[in-house]
């Protein structure tokens, strides 16, 4: 990631899929789909497991979706004084847009949070997981399925690569 630095920089992203979702929302609206009891508690159970492992966000970057948001109401308590910012471009972003969100926080963070959607959030951990040359078994199972309420986490060098550092799928 090529990014401006002052000081301190991002050391370590965390992609977050947003938890199970309603199938259908009041409005009709896929933008304004809440989650279902189990993508609040996966959500929450992630976010928790995450803060266990010490990965732990300054900045969160929130599509501001229903389902985005209240994942991050359901995560926010195990990321204390992490600071949300809601982005209205992370809403079904791709990858490039999801990478760009975050590059743009870089020099202000050193672990940065994405929440967001599929097929944006598995298409950068793929990427990522590629950049990095991680295992073709790792890769194979991130290209399989990236479920609801998944977490891919990456560190970065001195030259900015990635390195996998955690690929968690929600227990079922």
């Amino acid at each position: 990631m090529e990014v401006e630095r002052k000081g301190e920089c991002m050391d370590r992203l965390i992609l977050l899929r947003h938890g199970k979702a309603e199938s259908d929302s009041d409005s009709g609206d896929d933008f304004d789909r809440r989650l279902a009891a189990r993508g609040l508690r996966e959500s929450a159970d992630m976010a928790a497991h995450l803060a266990d492992l010490g990965f732990t966000p300054q900045i969160a970057l929130i599509s501001p979706a229903a389902r985005t948001r209240g994942t991050w109401e359901a995560a926010c308590g195990a990321f204390a004084g992490a600071e949300a910012r809601f982005l209205d471009e992370l809403y079904h972003a791709d990858a490039g847009t999801i990478r760009r969100a975050a590059e743009s926080v870089a020099a202000e963070a050193k672990t940065v949070l994405v929440v967001g959607h599929n097929p944006g959030l598995q298409e950068l951990t793929l990427q990522l997981l590629q950049e990095g040359a991680a295992p073709s078994g790792l890769i194979g199972r991130a290209q399989r399925n990236f479920p609801t309420a998944a977490a891919a986490v990456f560190l970065f060098d001195g030259a900015r690569r990635p390195h996998y550092d955690g690929l968690f799928f929600p227990e079922r």
